[in-house]
């Protein structure tokens, strides 16, 4: 079983294409890497996604292809969450909890549910430093997918197993993101 393991470790680093190459110069420098997020570089990938957001203090509000989502940042604890609610937590399942939980394993990808202050709601919980730009944009565009795929599919929309007819109308949401968010 180990060596299986081992196996499909070895073979999905050399068969993503970028995955097995070294990033890195030899004094241990990302080139690629871009710089720290800022809360000025937040806001303009923001602004450029959506010029009708709003921003109080640390906190943002924008609309993506019609869903509100929010915007916690917390640069001095490196923290920065993007959510939208989904619906009532009283007014889950138990086979809604269990299904939610099996897609956090799998299909949500980088976005998670989670329930607070007795609200189901769609996450993208990431460092605030180390969030990069294309990062950012699909964790909302996987977690507005996530919100409007509860009940249903229960996936982020990024990566899907299996064929299927979801899989392009799902990643066209953060494929546009991304297209939106070239400029910046």
């Amino acid at each position: 079983m180990i060596r299986i393991i081992a196996a499909l470790a070895v073979f999905a680093l050399t068969s993503v294409p970028g995955l097995a190459q070294n990033s890195t110069t030899p004094n241990g420098d990302n080139p690629l890497a871009e710089a720290p997020m800022t809360m000025q570089r937040l806001a303009e990938i923001i602004i450029a996604l959506d010029p009708n957001a709003e921003f109080v203090g640390i906190t943002f509000q924008m609309v993506i292809d019609g869903t509100p989502v929010i915007i916690v940042t917390d640069p001095g604890s490196d923290r920065m969450r993007a959510m939208t609610p989904i619906q009532n937590a009283e007014d889950l399942s138990p086979e809604d909890l269990l299904r939610m939980m099996q897609a956090n394993f799998d299909t949500a990808l980088d976005a998670r549910y989670a329930i607070a202050q007795g609200t189901l709601w769609s996450t993208f919980i990431h460092p605030f430093a180390a969030l990069e730009k294309d990062q950012f944009i699909s964790g909302l565009g996987q977690t507005v997918n996530l919100a409007r795929t509860f009940g249903t599919l229960y996936t982020g929309g990024g990566i899907v197993y299996g064929p299927g007819d979801s899989i392009p109308l799902q990643r066209q949401l953060i494929d546009d993101l991304l297209q939106q968010g070239e400029e910046i």
